[in-house]
């Protein structure tokens, strides 16, 4: 099946032609585990979720590779400030290992609650190093380096391309300085580390031996190395977010690039950002942000993954509490629908793929990920009662290997009101059962029950039901 996909290097949509199609390498940049990510930061992880979920769809196989960021981004893109776990560590008084282990777990939860798929390959940056060194190593044997006092830099004039993914455009403005100061040592400003020394007279958390003197690597050194290790040279689809095209991807490209005298990947995927209502780019540097933890009750965390799936990867989401009650509103429909549907049927019948239905939705699927078509798509068939039920069912199973909105389902939706009595006695027995106060979570449990109220503990939280 054709598959059709946006590339921001060429700025048009393609048809997607990989190096092997039973062996499509995609490369995601994954979190900076410093703190909780929050809504916006999953918006990206669930739509490169949709993608591989859609070639898989589509016929292809795929081997996902996705990072995680446990040490060297600094809090500026200009290579200087601290790096963010020391930052985390001091925020919160622990050592920045432990930093990194809760909050890569924290992100693997909210990850898996929100039905994405477990990358095939999954490397945190710190078990990477010697990779990182040695390509610092060729980086430097092929003349493209040169030292500071604060480590070690890639000299971008050596590329007469540089910037080609962000455009010529941006990097002449950084080189006019209105994104990155140039220090008295760097000799152009686009210039950036690939190893930077450890502070003098200070011990870092974080640092190694290497040939140039302890330090650590540069953020934007770590992908490269992992993308090339784990998947090849050159890779099919590098995915990450729209903030990364301008600094990270940019210098990805010419440090892999300048290294191997190949292509790195052949498609770039870059998903917009989410935005709150004041058009403002959720940031965790405002303070307050919302994660998918910490949504209120009436929301379970596919409702969110619903809302991502309404609008178009490459367009702006606008995050509204309104949308999210619509999106939960959706979501128990389409579920109602399809439960109705297994049923009557009983047992699918086999997948019809030339059925019209099934044709639309491919084409919404493969053209450049068009999930609100797609959804549509669904909505229109499971309500078509002129269908052979068993049909819809076997369609409506197939949809949702892409959907991944667990159709089938059978718990009640949490957008049913329940009265604030029944909601206080839940929250209750939530903190009971974090106190590890079993005897009243079990005491709890049973006034539910009398009150016709089934709860169920998973490790996303409480779900309820009436009975």
């Amino acid at each position: 099946m054709k598959f059709y996909l946006y590339n921001t290097m060429t700025h048009e949509k393609s048809e997607f032609r990989p190096l092997n199609p039973e062996d499509v390498t995609i490369y995601t940049c994954g979190p900076t585990v410093y703190h909780y990510a929050h809504i916006g930061n999953m918006r990206t992880y669930v739509m490169e979720d949709v993608l591989v979920r859609a070639l898989r769809f589509c016929g292809y196989g795929v081997r996902r590779c996705m990072n995680i960021t446990d040490v060297g981004h600094l809090v500026s893109d200009a290579d200087d400030g601290e790096d963010k776990m020391e930052v985390g560590a001091r925020r919160e008084g622990k050592s920045a290992w432990d930093i990194a282990k809760f909050y890569t777990e924290a992100f693997m939860k909210d990850y898996r609650a929100l039905n994405c798929l477990p990358p095939d390959i999954l490397c945190p940056a710190t078990e990477y190093i010697d990779e990182m060194i040695k390509l610092a190593l060729t980086l430097e044997k092929k003349g493209y380096t040169y030292a500071t006092s604060d480590g070690i830099y890639f000299d971008t004039s050596k590329l007469p391309d540089y910037g080609r993914l962000a455009g010529r455009k941006h990097i002449e403005g950084i080189q006019e300085g209105a994104r990155v100061a140039l220090n008295s040592e760097k000799r152009n400003a686009a210039d950036f580390a690939v190893w930077k020394f450890s502070p003098k007279n200070q011990k870092r958390q974080m640092e190694w031996p290497s040939p140039w003197g302890t330090g650590f690597p540069g953020w934007h050194m770590e992908c490269s190395a992992m993308a090339m290790k784990n998947l090849g040279e050159t890779i099919d689809i590098h995915c990450g977010g729209e903030d990364h095209v301008a600094v990270h991807h940019t210098n990805e490209i010419a440090q892999s690039e300048a290294a191997t005298g190949k292509t790195f990947a052949d498609y770039w995927m870059h998903i917009r950002f989410l935005i709150t209502g004041d058009q403002g780019k959720m940031s965790k540097s405002k303070g307050e942000f919302l994660t998918v933890a910490t949504l209120p009750a009436e929301f379970e965390p596919l409702a969110y993954r619903y809302y991502c799936l309404q609008t178009h990867y490459r367009k702006q989401l606008e995050f509204t509490w309104k949308g999210m009650k619509a999106a939960q509103q959706g979501l128990t429909g389409l579920r109602t629908a399809a439960l109705r549907i297994k049923k009557e049927a009983g047992t699918p019948a086999m997948l019809n793929r030339e059925a019209e239905y099934f044709k639309k939705f491919a084409s919404a699927v493969s053209e450049d990920l068009n999930m609100s078509a797609a959804l549509a798509v669904v909505w229109e068939t499971l309500k078509d009662n002129q269908l052979p039920t068993a049909d819809r069912y076997a369609f409506a199973i197939a949809a949702d290997t892409v959907l991944a909105l667990d159709l089938f389902k059978e718990t009640v939706p949490a957008t049913e009101e329940l009265p604030e009595e029944i909601m206080s006695i839940i929250k209750e027995r939530e903190q009971a059962r974090k106190m590890k106060d079993w005897k009243k979570s079990d005491e709890l449990r049973a006034v539910l029950m009398e009150k016709g109220i089934s709860v169920k503990d998973t490790p996303e939280g409480t779900e309820w039901k009436k009975i």
